[in-house]
């Protein structure tokens, strides 16, 4: 229903606008909305945006109360828009929030207009059709907080120049066909802690950087890419990572030797060469879920913690664990 799509952006939306913002709207951001809205092939998800109304009573809009100037663009959920991402966004010179989600006819590459939004703090496309590189321009928007810029068809390297956005908290760039390797200047980010740390599902080879050992991520997904190597930079006791998943590359080291946060609750290190036997020091984390699946580990599992709650889809296809989930030890 054409209804749905435009209900869950009123949603989305009207808990921010105040209700001292109805007839309020700056006329050059209308002027703008109104060419973006053309440019976009008038969807009905656009239906609002009526020129002889106020643009801050629009869907998808948010106005700040004071100025009365755009200072979010959200538009998700819409089979029916297609084009590319206009230009005119670049003119929207207050614009905080910037999302294009689940626009799957939304094509072509990122446009360098968005450079322009000095003020953005989220930049969030994701499950579009966009391709082309991830942009190097990306890092003039210094009040960048949260970069989203997942499930699409990105090729291309990692810009390294990322790691100078000083503001930056989370960067996912997973679930598109990325290749290289992870800058080594990921381990410089100027705030060291990224809550957000996702780059799975893509094309991404060589080893860890050994400067990510400077990082303290909350969360890390580096899945099914192709690296390998030995990844404990990025474990550490003093560490406050909550959860970590390196499932589904090469890396190859001894699990026994790896220090871990005592806030990690879920570890997944499934189809691996990881070698070694499970540490006892696992029995001390609360762990909420657990994959070493398909690697090459070896002796008893350790009694206690949370690691026999777990069945043996946890520890199977590895070369000679034993003990409970598995079978027991001969």
């Amino acid at each position: 229903m054409k209804i749905l799509p435009v209900l869950l952006c009123f949603l989305f939306i009207s808990t921010f606008i105040s209700p001292a913002l109805s007839g309020r709207c700056n006329p050059q951001d209308k002027k703008v909305l109104l060419k973006i809205k053309k440019a976009l092939g008038n969807p009905y998800l656009l239906a609002s945006w009526d020129p002889k109304t106020a643009c801050c009573d629009w869907y998808c809009l948010e106005c700040h109360p004071d100025t009365h100037r755009v200072i979010s663009l959200t538009l998700f959920t819409d089979n029916e828009l297609t084009g590319k991402i206009p230009a005119e966004v670049g003119d929207l010179p207050y614009l905080e929030t910037l999302l294009f989600r689940h626009l799957p006819n939304l094509n072509g590459t990122i446009p360098p207009a968005i450079a322009k939004l000095k003020n953005l703090k989220t930049l969030w496309l994701s499950w579009t059709n966009l391709s082309g590189p991830v942009p190097e321009f990306i890092t003039q928007l210094k009040n960048l907080t949260y970069l989203n810029l997942s499930f699409n068809n990105l090729t291309g390297s990692i810009p390294s120049s990322l790691s100078t956005l000083p503001n930056l908290e989370a960067l996912r760039l997973d679930r598109n066909k990325l290749t290289g390797s992870i800058p080594e200047s990921f381990g410089r980010f100027p705030s060291r802690s990224l809550y957000l740390f996702f780059l799975s599902h893509n094309k991404l080879s060589g080893t860890i950087p050994a400067s990510l050992a400077n990082m303290d991520f909350n969360t890390i997904d580096l899945s099914r890419n192709m690296l390998e190597g030995d990844p404990s930079v990025l474990f550490g006791k003093n560490k406050t990572t909550f959860d970590i998943d390196l499932s589904r590359n090469m890396f190859q080291f001894d699990l026994s030797k790896l220090q871990f946060p005592k806030s990690l609750a879920r570890l997944d290190l499934n189809h691996n060469k990881i070698t070694g036997s499970i540490p006892a020091r696992l029995t001390e984390l609360d762990l909420q879920f657990m994959n070493v699946s398909y690697n090459r580990l070896c002796g008893k599992i350790p009694v206690g913690g949370r690691l026999q709650s777990f069945d043996y889809s946890t520890f199977f296809h590895n070369r000679c664990l034993c003990g409970a989930p598995l079978d027991s030890c001969k």
